[in-house]
């Protein structure tokens, strides 16, 4: 059992030490560095995301979130500003008596 665990832990060193090699071999090359300024405009196209409409659901997601704790938040509070209503007139009534 313990030659077992043994070969397992060097197999998985092995294997770690191993992995950047594997993951350098699929990267692509590195383009050569430019020699001088390039516009944009020039460049070539390349793969874009459509950023503005996940932008824009973000906030609006953030924003509906926020709105549904505050409204949580006012109910809570009228919850217990009743409750606090409620004990002053209790501690009202049982003064007088």
């Amino acid at each position: 059992m313990n030659a077992m665990i043994r070969t397992f832990v060097v197999l998985l060193i092995a294997l770690a030490c191993a992995a950047p090699a594997f993951s350098a071999a699929a990267q692509p090359p590195a383009p050569e560095p430019q020699e001088e300024f390039t516009p944009v405009s020039e460049l070539p196209p390349q793969e874009q995301y459509p950023v503005l409409p996940l932008l824009v659901g973000a906030y609006v997601f953030v924003v509906v979130v926020l709105f549904v704790y505050l409204f949580s938040l006012a109910r809570r509070l009228s919850v217990v500003q009743r409750e606090v209503d409620r004990l002053e007139a209790d501690v009202k009534r049982t003064s007088r008596a």
